[in-house]
């Protein structure tokens, strides 16, 4: 049996795949204080021997919320400060006092080494033994739970860094050795140990430096959460990439900074599966959870970037290109100091969690939908859930009273400040990267994404709204979708031994990933530009195919002008089966109907199970429901069910 599992901020969602093809689901509320004891419960549940993709936000949430490890900076001599001068762009441009940004490194945690390389790879001095004696000391004065070693051109020989990095592991796990039997004296001498070279060996050495910074910052905690997992002893767990492919648990712990889009991957692996058993390769990914809401862009392939920021940091991986912002279902409505309504980034998460879940008392967005009856008492994860609509509506009320307004607009109103929210992120994956999203499918998913999706396909111009069958699910579902993935890179700037290198790294992917099928690809850009082009690799002319995306995606070529490459990837993907995608089993039976607020008025609409549906199209209103999802179908729009169990909605 292979299990999905998708630790989400307000539930934790769990897909298992059985020996007959069979998809079993369901969902526990997560716990933020404890992750791990509620993936064993679920585990537990089903109650056998099995092979786990988990997508974490262990390394998420330690960074966004400042909590990883006590984490040390070694650099090159002279450039301690790296990490806190960063690049000198100015996130708020107008804003003439912007508050000073916040750097993960503390100042006195940032070590100098001496030693040197040249840009060429040339070593130019090599660490000496007394200059490894003080670091190590200064480490062990310094309290230091973790380090991350950055070197200057380290990514064009990393022979330095190997060094310092082999003396700190071997001198630390000596004393850990040393200190058995004494718990206190033994979790002293551990120190978690990051190298460049290891996490993202490219130029650019503040990106370098930070993506370092961050696995060291976050791998102890993901180190200490996967032994905890690994306690159970009945599953062999794998951990969800930000590339999209799942690694190891082993590799996860050695390269955590590959984690922090985990969840979110999932998801973009499965809206574009059911799409395209649907028939659609043009999608638009959006998927509203309890946090957070996710918005992605497929056109044939999911979108990557190896220029990604999470919690205001670069990370210099290969990542799916998602955008996420502080808008899902447990975001907290308040009014600001001018009297304006807002909802979010703040979330209301598993505990206390929304108002109407009966612990919270603050309003949120799925308490304005309870609100406006698009959520039942009974509604929630197939009747297993209750829904407190008197105390959803209490909530709600205080923003009413403040706004001067009744509970039902004011309901009405934080559902559309949510709308514009999520809006304004599909509009950043789409209409600001020159994609128009009238040409797309929108893909809706996660508990909420149904609730919005209409209102903001409307908005957008997008005619057909797919919702997948498992879409309560679908993150978790998309992890048992996709592949062993791992990612190799090495620096090229200035190097003509291309072949060679590309060698070397299928070399380490065959001794890492025997049997896996390696893509080669590299990121070039004209001389002189800032910014690289990843494309597929042609051995006998590398520029042709980049003049051709360069034209693409920016309008221009210049053929006259000189490429040249900047870093050389290598994938290795072992292809796992997948999941078949086909309607379940009709239910027959009398559809229900729900009193629902809808333009400025309660109506009464059908409110069907999914299993109710049918081929042939229906006109909307209606509330259709499912065991972790409902999706509302406005006026104007028909709804009906396809062969791979997909809700259509078209307008």
């Amino acid at each position: 049996m292979r299990i999905g599992v998708d630790a989400g901020g307000t539930f934790t969602d769990f897909v298992a795949l059985h020996d007959d093809g069979r998809i079993e689901t369901f969902k526990l509320r997560s716990n933020p204080r404890n992750p791990a004891a509620v993936i064993l419960a679920g585990l537990a549940r089903l109650g056998r021997p099995a092979d786990v993709v988990h997508g974490s936000t262990v390394a998420t949430n330690a960074l966004l919320e400042r909590k990883g490890a006590r984490t040390a900076f070694v650099t090159t001599a002279g450039f301690e400060d790296l990490l806190e001068i960063g690049r000198q762009n100015r996130a708020e441009l107008y804003n003439l006092t912007p508050a000073p940004r916040r750097p993960l490194a503390a100042r006195e945690l940032c070590f100098g080494v001496k030693e040197r390389a040249w840009f060429d790879g040339t070593i130019a001095q090599r660490p000496s033994a007394a200059e490894l004696k003080r670091l190590v000391a200064k480490l062990k004065r310094s309290g230091a739970d973790s380090v991350a070693i950055c070197f200057l051109h380290s990514y064009q020989n990393a022979a330095n860094e190997r060094l310092v990095a082999t003396a700190l592991r071997s001198q630390f796990n000596a004393a850990a050795l040393r200190g058995k039997g004494s718990p206190g004296r033994r979790g002293r001498n551990r120190l978690y140990v990051c190298a460049s070279h290891e996490i993202s060996p490219e130029f650019r050495e503040y990106e370098r430096g930070c993506t370092t910074f961050v696995s060291a910052y976050v791998g102890p905690l993901m180190q200490t959460y996967l032994e905890e997992l690994a306690r159970a002893g009945r599953y062999r767990v794998s951990i969800m990439q930000s590339n999209g492919g799942f690694l190891s648990a082993k590799e996860a712990a050695k390269h955590a900074v590959r984690t922090v889009l985990s969840g979110p991957a999932g998801g973009v692996v499965g809206a574009l599966a059911t799409a395209r058993a649907g028939g659609y390769t043009r999608v638009l990914g959006f998927d509203m959870g309890g946090t957070s809401t996710d918005v992605s862009l497929c056109d044939g392939a999911p979108r990557e970037t190896t220029e990604a920021m999470v919690g205001g940091f670069p990370i210099r991986l290969p990542m799916l290109d998602i955008h996420t912002v502080g808008a899902g279902g447990g975001s907290i409505a308040r009014v600001d100091s001018g009297g304006l309504l807002r909802v979010g980034p703040e979330s209301a998460g598993a505990d206390p969690g929304p108002a109407c879940y009966g612990a919270g008392w603050e309003a949120t967005v799925t308490d304005a939908h309870a609100v406006l009856g698009r959520i039942g008492a009974a509604q929630l994860l197939g009747g297993a859930m209750n829904i407190d609509v008197a105390r959803a509506e209490a909530a709600v009320d205080r923003i009413a009273r403040k706004l001067k307004l009744g509970c039902t607009a004011a309901a009405t109103g934080i559902v559309r400040v949510a709308n514009a929210n999520m809006e304004r992120a599909i509009r950043a994956v789409s209409v600001e990267r020159g994609h128009d999203p009238r040409e797309f499918a929108l893909v809706a998913f996660g508990g909420g994404g149904g609730l919005h999706a209409c209102e903001i396909a409307a908005d957008l111009g997008i005619r057909t709204v797919i919702v997948p069958e498992h879409a309560g699910v679908l993150s978790a579902l998309g992890m048992l979708m996709s592949d062993a993935v791992r990612d190799y890179a090495a620096g090229a700037l200035g190097r003509m031994d291309m072949e060679k290198r590309f060698a070397s790294l299928e070399r380490e992917a065959r001794r890492e990933a025997p049997g896996a099928a390696l893509e080669r690809t590299a990121d070039l850009r004209y001389q002189g530009q800032s910014y690289e082009i990843n494309i597929p690799w042609n051995p006998r002319d590398p520029a042709a195919p980049f003049h051709l995306e360069h034209q693409r995606i920016y309008g221009y070529a210049t053929p006259e002008r000189a490429v040249e490459v900047v870093t050389l990837r290598v994938r290795a993907r072992h292809s796992l089966p997948k999941p078949r995608l086909h309607r379940s089993e009709v239910i027959k039976g009398q559809t229900e109907t729900r009193r629902v607020w809808l333009s400025g008025a309660r109506k009464t609409i059908p409110a069907p199970l999914r299993g109710q549906l049918r081929p042939s199209r229906t006109p909307g209103p209606a509330l259709v429901r499912d065991y972790g999802s409902t999706t509302l179908v406005m006026p104007g729009w028909t709804y009906r069910a396809d062969a791979a169990g997909n809700l259509l909605l078209e307008q």
